[in-house]
């Protein structure tokens, strides 16, 4: 029986190594995506704190600059969430970008190892063919040796 050899193998094997490639990228936009997130929560837990610490301040005696330090602080960190806000809208839109791209990769590495399943069916088909003429070849040989006989 012959080797199968399919003739768009390393094209095959370059379409795998990209979809590697972009689950790679993919996971680094997630964990990018992740960081951000984590950095916006932080900043919200700072914003609560500093929240609470004015309500505190108000409840104590009244140190007006105390009350100025922290309504700046809770004025900057609304600033910072803000900013962080945007920095993981684009974290988001970075993964989507990276997950259209792999879903791209994913549907290319599948048409070509379609392409080498039918190249193997008709292969296969070739050879079952080829085995049957011979077969047919030998018992017509058998047959007529028989006959001669």
């Amino acid at each position: 029986m012959a080797r199968f050899n399919f003739r768009l193998q390393s094209v095959l094997n370059l379409k795998i190594r990209l979809e590697d490639q972009q689950r790679n990228n993919f996971a680094a936009a997630r964990k990018r995506l992740s960081d951000e997130e984590e950095k916006l929560e932080v900043l919200k837990g700072r914003l609560a704190f500093y929240e609470e610490e004015g309500r505190q301040m108000r409840e104590d005696v009244l140190v007006l600059q105390d009350l100025l330090d922290n309504e700046n602080s809770i004025v900057r960190i609304k600033e910072y969430i803000a900013d962080q806000e945007i920095n993981v809208r684009r974290a988001e839109n970075a993964l989507e970008e990276e997950r259209l791209k792999l879903v791209e990769a994913i549907k290319e590495r599948k048409m070509y190892e379609r392409l080498r399943e039918r190249a193997f069916e008709e292969f296969m088909a070739e050879e079952n063919h080829k085995e049957g003429v011979e077969n047919d070849e030998h018992n017509s040989f058998v047959y007529t040796q028989r006959e001669n006989s």
